[in-house]
């Protein structure tokens, strides 16, 4: 079960603080040591208070670790935790909002991480946000994607169940999403699905691997 976002209480030094990174950071860390090694250029999507970003950056310094959120306040967060960690390979965070293709970037990444917002956007922006996917990627990018998922139109555990009616309380368009419908998305994206992992709190870490013959996904 994941948490609500953070609020302005839970700011330690002025930043602000997501406990639930704390506490996956390490289960994830553990997938992304298996598949970052060997890649060069990394797009986190939402990446909400920076924390992920920091921790994931300082631990593959061969590689360049962009921050991006749709709204200046995250922004400013986030710019918080990257300048006290003053990481060489974590450049300024940029504005991305998957539902505006003038905000994706114009260069493309090797990899993208995405953890804990899938749920919080609607199923249109989602879908939205694999078919722009393509765009960002390179002929073998990696999608790694982590967060509560149902399993057949099912809730994995009571306390995602209780979860998606929070979810729906905070916004009806928020939901857990399904695996398989997000697996379908992928494949429209031309995405291959190469891992996954169950994580703890009834989570599960995803990573997809985008594969173009002939210059075709």
């Amino acid at each position: 079960m994941n948490r609500s976002p953070s609020s302005p209480s839970d700011k330690p030094f002025g930043k602000p603080f997501s406990p639930a990174c704390e506490r996956n950071r390490g289960p994830i860390l553990d997938v992304l040591r298996r598949w970052l090694p060997d890649r060069h250029r990394v797009l986190e999507i939402g990446s909400g208070t920076g924390q992920h970003a920091v921790h994931f950056a300082a631990r593959f310094p061969h590689a360049e670790w962009q921050c991006s959120e749709r709204d200046d306040s995250a922004l400013a967060g986030i710019a918080r935790w990257l300048d006290d960690a003053d990481l060489p390979n974590t450049p300024a965070p940029m504005r991305l909002d998957v539902d505006r293709p003038g905000t994706w970037p114009a260069s493309r990444f090797d990899a993208v991480f995405t953890s804990n917002t899938l749920h919080y956007m609607p199923a249109a922006s989602v879908r939205h946000l694999f078919e722009t996917l393509p765009t960002v990627m390179t002929d073998d990018t990696l999608l790694i994607v982590y967060g509560p998922f149902n399993i057949d139109g099912r809730y994995t555990s009571d306390s995602n169940a209780q979860f998606d009616v929070w979810l729906g309380g905070v916004d009806p368009s928020f939901a857990i999403r399904d695996r398989e419908w997000v697996q379908q998305l992928a494949v429209g994206a031309g995405l291959t699905l190469v891992e996954d992992n169950p994580m703890p709190a009834n989570n599960l870490c995803l990573v997809w691997r985008r594969s173009v013959i002939g210059g075709m996904p």
